[in-house]
């Protein structure tokens, strides 16, 4: 982190730009006094062009070190960022500090709001999801900041000051490399949010690409407006075997969806592995498995937040770190696909 290249944008340098004093600029962003709208509308367009960022623990707080740490995260009912959040706090709270979480939904506009917020508090560090579109005004806020900022559960590209994830085309490429292996061809997706989640996305395009590679074509059966949970799995999943009755494998974006999508194969009374294999994707299935135990990716997830949480505790006491961790990936057999060939083959 190269924090002598920073400054932070002072009241002054917003008094400044639009031309005010220092004491109606800090009127305006306070809200008081009596200034007209003209001037108002000036100081928060200056305010907006620097990225201004007010302390909202000025006062009392301003002379001790924050304790606290900003995280954003899609979203805390996904069992997959909270435990992820739940690695994170496993080192955080021992040594002291708080979190302070926000929701992003995958939603830019929410992210930018939600790292103006956060970042005015003047936090130790931030701790941000990768792998979602963001806003001009949020990369200008991100420029701006005086904390170690570190990208969470996306590891294909170094972002910030460190990285801690997977990489999502590798994830890709194992799906195809399992389906490969069982001579499956008629091979679909099945998601949702690609437009937002772009891990997701980029998860896909790796199996497309694999698969094409071997001149096979993949078909994909997405929707933006439906959540990543299992009914719509169950839904998707219907839509794809009315349109594509041959398909032979389905990789669906997460193991939700995976488990939505098998309750209406089933009910259909498509037999699963036989007729159609599935795999799923982050591993939260595992722990619940009793009949079916569906084959899918285990991610690390509590390690990807203990680990960008000691990455943060190295850099707040003067240390170098590397700027990424790549997770792991562990391809989990269960009984929703078959064997691969070569391994029935070496058994007789």
């Amino acid at each position: 982190m190269e924090e002598k290249s920073r400054r932070l944008v002072t009241l002054r340098d917003v008094a400044l730009r639009a031309g005010v004093s220092t004491m109606t600029a800090s009127k305006v962003m306070r809200g008081a006094g009596s200034i007209s709208e003209k001037t108002r509308q000036k100081v928060r367009q200056a305010a907006d062009e620097l990225s201004y960022l007010p302390n909202s623990l000025a006062g009392s707080l301003s002379s001790r070190k924050s304790r606290m740490v900003a995280v954003i995260i899609p979203s805390i009912a996904d069992v997959v960022f909270s435990e992820v959040l739940s690695g994170v706090n496993s080192v955080l709270r021992p040594r002291g500090f708080q979190t302070f979480i926000g929701e992003s939904l995958f939603d830019p506009e929410i992210e930018t709001d939600l790292l103006r917020e956060m970042l005015s508090f003047r936090p130790a560090g931030l701790l941000l999801n990768g792998g979602m579109t963001r806003s001009p005004d949020a990369e200008s806020l991100l420029a701006r900041r005086n904390c170690p900022a570190i990208r969470l559960w996306d590891s294909d590209h170094a972002a910030h000051d460190f990285s801690a994830g997977l990489s999502h085309e590798e994830a890709g490429r194992l799906v195809a490399g399992h389906f490969l292996e069982r001579n499956l061809q008629r091979i679909a997706y099945v998601g949702a949010e690609l437009g937002r989640d772009l891990c997701a996305r980029r998860r896909c395009l790796a199996l497309h690409s694999a698969l094409r590679a071997r001149g096979i074509d993949l078909v994909r059966v997405t929707c933006d407006s439906m959540p990543r949970q299992a009914e719509t799995g169950r839904v998707l999943t219907e839509k794809l075997m009315e349109t594509h009755p041959q398909t032979e494998a389905i990789h669906f974006l997460n193991d939700a969806m995976a488990l939505g999508g098998l309750s209406y194969l089933h009910e259909a009374g498509i037999h699963v592995p036989e007729r159609v294999s599935v795999v799923g994707f982050n591993g939260t299935s595992i722990a619940n498995a009793v009949r079916t135990r569906l084959t899918t990716i285990d991610v690390p997830r509590m390690e990807i937040g203990s680990v960008a949480a000691r990455a943060l505790l190295q850099m707040l006491a003067g240390e170098h770190v590397e700027g990424q961790w790549q997770a792991p990936l562990r391809m989990v057999q269960g009984n929703t696909t078959s064997a691969a060939r070569r391994e029935l083959s070496d058994a007789k």
